[in-house]
């Protein structure tokens, strides 16, 4: 690492003011930035004097990520031979998922960190580092046999439409990976929805299988049945899903959203390390049991009946609560706001499940939605505290 470090030294100055690679600085200073974490510091003013900055936050978030993405990758390859009725070892699921995820990663941070760059350089500022964590969660939050191609197109509209015409890192006011999800979902909804997106059954490679799918096989995820007026939720060839089975996320479904036990990995890692909000995170738990609680007293379809662990358990509830409902940038500020914004979070999206059986999983939209109001929680707060503040003075 010194020997690095002493390289990119000596070659600094020709990105410098004055140097003949000047126009290249911002992609020069990214790259040394993701090498090397800058010992600068502010020396006076109103700043917050500690180790934390936005590149060690977001490389925290990635670590979290990683328990939730290994799973996936292996979830991949165990439903495709399940689905095929072979058996395969451990790391023959494992080594097919992650053939089966790597070019969406590759993908995903290729065309959203590629435009960055030009962003960067074109406006003369550094690269930031905000599209590190976006650029994980977007292969994570969509079906294995998304075409690479459309979720090229994605990533570009959700980076540019969503990000840097406001501003770039810190300025955007939604979820960059799920206006991703988003835009998929209604520009291409044959390729985010139905049985046949959740399970890779194509041979990849020579660990691929080419055999006929099994008896019983169905590739919708479990909210999937139920909204089709399933009573009980089975797994890709038809075998019913205890609490259990839910939990540990052997299921069809977005590549990084099954698996509970992984997700609370993630969770206790952003936790401990201060990252996100336990208060936004836990309301958006109750929030939805509650109303999953409220919905079983109505009862009107199959989805209404559903336990409320079930509908933290399944799809992309535990998922979004601790991966995007925590998004410092785009969740409110204020400590008490972060209790409203994740109960309504949990409520909206348990409310979409439930009366929009054509849309089963609820989750995106609802974090979205709130999105659009956090800033707004925000204003109210400050303007209740003002308005506190106020009446003290003049009595």
């Amino acid at each position: 690492m010194k020997a690095l470090r002493n390289f990119l030294d000596k070659v600094k100055p020709s990105f410098e003011e004055g140097g003949e690679f000047h126009a290249f600085r911002s992609v020069f200073d990214g790259f040394e930035t993701f090498l090397f974490v800058p010992n600068t510091t502010a020396k006076r003013g109103s700043h917050i004097h500690d180790c934390i900055d936005s590149k060690r936050a977001m490389s925290m978030v990635v670590i979290a990520l990683i328990p939730a993405l290994l799973f996936g990758m292996y979830n991949v390859g165990f439903q495709h031979y399940l689905v095929h009725g072979e058996d395969a070892s451990f790391f023959a699921m494992f080594l097919y998922g992650f053939l089966a995820v790597l070019p969406k990663i590759v993908v995903s941070y290729l065309v959203g960190l590629g435009i960055e760059f030009v962003v960067a350089q074109w406006r003369g500022e550094e690269i930031q580092e905000g599209f590190l964590v976006s650029g994980m969660l977007i292969p994570m939050i969509v079906p294995v046999e998304c075409p690479l191609w459309i979720l090229a197109v994605a990533t570009a509209f959700a980076v540019i439409f969503a990000k840097e015409v406001f501003g770039g890192t810190g300025y955007n006011f939604l979820n960059v990976a799920l206006v991703t999800r988003a835009f998929l979902f209604f520009a291409y909804p044959t390729k985010m929805s139905g049985d046949a997106v959740w399970v890779s059954k194509n041979a990849m490679c020579c660990l691929g299988s080419e055999n006929a799918l099994v008896d019983g096989f169905t590739g919708a995820t479990p909210l999937g049945q139920v909204a089709t007026g399933a009573s009980t939720v089975t797994d890709a060839i038809g075998s019913s899903m205890s609490p259990m089975d839910m939990i540990i996320g052997l299921y069809p479904g977005s590549i990084g959203e099954t698996s509970v036990i992984a997700i609370a990995i993630g969770a206790i890692i952003l936790l401990w390390t201060g990252i996100a909000s336990w208060k936004t995170m836990l309301s958006v738990f109750v929030g939805g049991a509650l109303t999953a609680l409220m919905f079983n007293q109505i009862g009107a379809n199959e989805v209404m009946n559903m336990p409320w662990y079930e509908h933290i358990f399944l799809g992309g509830f535990c998922f979004g609560a601790v991966f995007m409902a925590t998004d410092p940038v785009t969740s409110p500020r204020v400590e008490c706001g972060k209790y409203i914004y994740g109960f309504l979070i949990g409520f909206v999206a348990i409310v979409i499940r439930c009366l929009n059986p054509g849309y089963p999983e609820g989750m995106m939209l609802a974090i979205l939605l709130m999105n659009i109001f956090a800033a707004v929680i925000d204003w109210c707060f400050v303007q209740h505290n003002i308005s506190k503040r106020l009446k003290r003075v003049n009595n």
